[in-house]
């Protein structure tokens, strides 16, 4: 089954807590500390993968978690968390769910990225003396998983796509000039999904796209328009196939103006990308009425190749056509790829609010993150805590906002009373 949207929410691992131990050696009457340190949490990675040709995966599970790491044991370090790797189709764009914002644009097989970076696992007990604290009896919690809820959205990639309205044709356009085997019948939307082939031409190889029927309206969403009309961003050269011989006895030039002008509507860009056309089943119109139908598209303005993809006449000079068009187009410009935050560019900086019920709100990410880390049931580790926020400024700018004995500061998910020692 295709599918080409999905939101999908992606889990690391947390961090396993370091560990409280000293030496215990035989004749060491006084062994130092030597608590070890906690495992890493496992990453989300993504991995674009041109065996992967749709979504559908995401459709039967929405939540990914990847291992946590596990916590020290005694001078022994936490084991790592088993990390998770996705595959994507190729052309699958990575989005914030909630604002939209670009995060990755999987464009390249074997393209990775990063999404969820796994919790570093939280220092043991050895780490933390100096000259006055020698034997500290408390360690670090391991760092909080991340979390991220992506929308994904797979917009195919290929050289050409083909164009047109249902049952003109493409489908078995695309099987006569690659291994491409849709399934094809007689009547309208056929195609309700895109189709991929590879073609082979005088030593150049393409990938051609065939698209699912456009009708009138398709730029506002009609008839899934919106859906269809994404795939044909991807395309360097559109074929628009035209029915010469319609069921409906429409007229194939107004029927091509209707599609020319969904695509102009939908995109500017797009519209403006080079077109053949394609006027499909020559084999069944009489030479007098092909002839003059050929005069009114070459009137029109792109090149137009007289074609019956079920016969195969006329494919060999439109396959030439395209292939030295795709030879002189350069290749479509990237899109921009955007990072999502990391311990490496996390802020440095934080606010302090002052609430209505007298509270006070310290708000910063690596401020949040340290006091996740911090075990507040140990004393000892309250205590480098509070040195720690000492240092950073916070305690002074609490003082400043007028924080007073008893008073409620809140961190991240912790609330403390202040104390001004």
């Amino acid at each position: 089954m295709f599918l080409d949207e999905a939101v999908v929410e992606f889990s690391s691992g947390k961090g396993g807590s370091g560990s409280v131990s000293f030496h215990r050696e035989k004749h060491v009457p006084r062994g130092g500390p030597n608590g070890a340190d906690g495992g890493r949490g496992g990453d989300v990675t993504l991995i674009a993968d041109r065996g992967k040709r749709t979504l559908y995966d995401f459709k039967l599970i929405d939540h990914y978690e990847a291992a946590n790491g596990e916590h020290a044991t005694g001078n022994k370090r936490g084991k790592d968390g088993k990390g998770i790797l996705l595959k994507l189709p190729v052309g699958t764009q990575v989005m914030n769910a909630a604002t939209g914002e670009l995060v990755i644009d999987l464009k390249i097989h074997g393209q990775k990225h990063r999404l969820c970076k796994g919790g570093r696992g939280g220092f043991g007990n050895q780490h933390y003396t100096n000259s006055v604290r020698q034997a500290p009896n408390f360690a670090q919690k391991g760092e909080p998983t991340e979390k991220q809820v992506v929308k994904l959205s797979l917009k195919l990639i290929a050289d050409v796509g083909l164009v047109g309205l249902p049952n003109a044709g493409k489908s078995t356009l695309i099987s006569a000039i690659s291994r491409a085997r849709p399934k094809i019948a007689d009547y309208p939307f056929t195609t309700i999904v895109p189709n991929l082939g590879v073609v082979n031409f005088r030593d150049y190889s393409f990938v051609v796209a065939d698209m699912p029927g456009l009708i009138e309206g398709a730029h506002r969403g009609v008839g899934l328009g919106h859906q269809f009309l994404k795939h044909v961003e991807r395309n360097r050269v559109l074929i628009h196939v035209i029915d010469c011989f319609p069921e409906d006895e429409s007229d194939p030039l107004v029927n091509y103006h209707k599609i020319e002008r969904e695509l102009e509507l939908y995109s500017t860009e797009i519209f403006e990308r080079p077109r053949l056309i394609a006027l499909n089943k020559m084999d069944i119109v009489p030479a007098g009425d092909f002839a003059e139908l050929r005069e009114k598209f070459i009137n029109v303005g792109p090149p137009v190749f007289a074609i019956s993809a079920a016969s195969g006449q006329g494919l060999e000079p439109l396959l030439f056509e395209i292939v030295t068009l795709l030879e002189q187009l350069p290749e479509l410009e990237d899109s921009p790829v955007l990072s999502l935050s990391t311990e490496e560019n996390m802020p440095e900086g934080f606010t302090v609010e002052l609430l209505d019920d007298g509270g006070f709100l310290v708000l910063g990410a690596r401020l949040e993150k340290i006091v996740a880390m911090t075990d507040l049931e140990n004393d000892e580790a309250i205590g480098h805590l509070q040195s720690r926020l000492e240092r950073i400024g916070v305690i002074d700018k609490l003082r400043e906002l007028g924080a007073g004995e008893g008073d409620e500061v809140t961190i991240g998910d912790m609330t403390f009373s202040f104390i001004d020692e």
